[in-house]
């Protein structure tokens, strides 16, 4: 991402010198082709060589500060990136944590429910040996008292 701003940059810096280059080249083409003689061409190419300095540090200036413009731009859009790609990545961490604690629970849940069915299997088993104990009791004291 921060490889295509600075690509934008480039090629927005590029164009603005690009189009202040071009200028500078026509305006003095424009001049030496114009109908005039050389002294009225050195004098006027020797007056308006000031101004044309003065617009070329102007251009130059608004170059600059553009180019600081759209740097801050990437560094903010960056930065925010990074935010954002932080928080989604500390959600994520929270929902992987909270999956694998559910995990954990239902297994353990698991367990507990497998540990209770076999507490009330050998629970029920014992009231069976119980009742089978008392039956053979009852069985064997009717069988005591029928021999008397």
């Amino acid at each position: 991402m921060q490889e295509q701003n600075n690509k934008k940059n480039t090629n927005g810096r590029d164009f603005v010198l690009g189009s202040l280059i071009g200028g500078l080249v026509g305006a003095v083409v424009a001049l030496l082709f114009a109908p005039k003689s050389g002294r009225e061409l050195r004098d006027e190419l020797n007056s308006n060589s000031g101004e044309w300095k003065e617009k070329a540090n102007e251009w130059k200036d608004v170059a600059y500060e553009k180019g600081g413009d759209w740097k801050n731009r990437a560094v903010e859009s960056s930065s925010q990136l990074s935010r954002n790609v932080s928080e989604k990545s500390q959600i994520l961490s929270e929902k992987v944590k909270d999956s694998t604690r559910n995990i954990q629970n239902k297994v353990k849940n698991f367990r507990n429910s497998d540990e209770e069915e076999a507490e009330r299997a050998a629970q029920e088993v014992a009231e069976a040996i119980e009742e089978a104990a008392k039956e053979l009791e009852r069985q064997q004291d009717s069988t005591t008292s029928t021999k008397l």
